[in-house]
């Protein structure tokens, strides 16, 4: 985010005149390095709603939202989905990883906030990281209150290069006993679950929750060669797994720990097929 330029005016523009011509798109979503620090934010809700869409979504750290004032405009201007990145369980782990002192307060005061308008849908977003992944239980449960939320998003981290150089990348058998209780209580509690990022045959009964689809993305076109850095796709598996949304492990992870032989299985038509001879 340091180098990548934003998108100009005449890109959203030619989005808002496309959606008026041919209402191509259900909702839009504005975000950045953190989107309610844009001075143009409101305006822009505003004639994106004009211009048809039904809704408009915010990605945000959160910590803006508790100024009741400034969620109001928000609201009267037609945000009606916020989505917000839950680093920690508490005050001190959310602060300890996102190395913001009261970034935790700030964050629950505007859903708290938020939780008030029925109309609202706050969905939560947790990068899964080593510092991270043991405090996803307890994550989930302290957010059970939020009336409004309706989904709640796990994404493996990538570490946006070959190598894992902030060391943050956790092994998968790991994460999952705790991936699992988490999204076990989301899911009773009536409440949605997305899984992004992780190898699909590793997650085992939480496979149907993965869902790597992402909507069309308009950025800086020099974030994409960061981003294939990462190595999609390498499993031992690659040429018989028939899976449309693994995206396998990628190459700081393979790095890192191996390929797993032992936990990657092709899917076929739906299907683990565990193999019982070595690769």
């Amino acid at each position: 985010m340091d180098y990548l330029q934003p998108q100009t005016g005449d890109v959203f523009d030619g989005v808002l005149q496309e959606q008026q011509q041919n209402r191509r798109w259900k909702g839009i979503i504005l975000t950045g390095s953190e989107i309610t620090l844009h001075k143009e934010l409101i305006p822009m809700v505003r004639r994106a709603k004009a211009a048809g869409f039904d809704h408009v979504r915010i990605q945000t750290h959160g910590m803006h939202l508790g100024q009741e004032s400034f969620a109001d405009k928000l609201l009267a201007a037609g945000v009606d989905e916020y989505f917000v990145s839950v680093a920690g369980s508490d005050a001190e782990s959310h602060d300890r990883i996102t190395d913001v002192v009261g970034a935790f307060d700030k964050m629950m005061k505007g859903l708290s906030y938020l939780d008030r308008f029925d109309h609202v849908s706050i969905i939560t977003n947790t990068v899964v990281t080593k510092l991270s992944y043991e405090l996803l239980p307890d994550l989930v449960k302290n957010l059970s209150h939020l009336r409004q939320l309706k989904q709640m998003e796990f994404w493996n981290y990538w570490p946006m290069t070959e190598m894992d150089d902030k060391d943050l990348i956790p092994r998968v058998s790991q994460v999952l006993p705790y991936l699992t209780e988490a999204a076990s209580f989301v899911v009773g509690q009536g409440r949605s679950v997305e899984i992004k990022n992780f190898p699909e045959c590793m997650l085992g009964e939480l496979s149907h929750l993965l869902d790597n689809d992402q909507p069309e993305l308009l950025i800086d076109p020099a974030f994409w060669d960061q981003f294939n850095r990462n190595g999609f796709h390498q499993c031992v598996h690659r040429e018989v797994c028939t899976s449309h949304q693994c995206l396998g492990l990628n190459e700081a992870y393979t790095a890192k720990y191996g390929w797993e032989k032992n936990l990657v299985h092709p899917i076929q038509d739906g299907r683990i097929i565990a193999r019982s001879q070595d690769i």
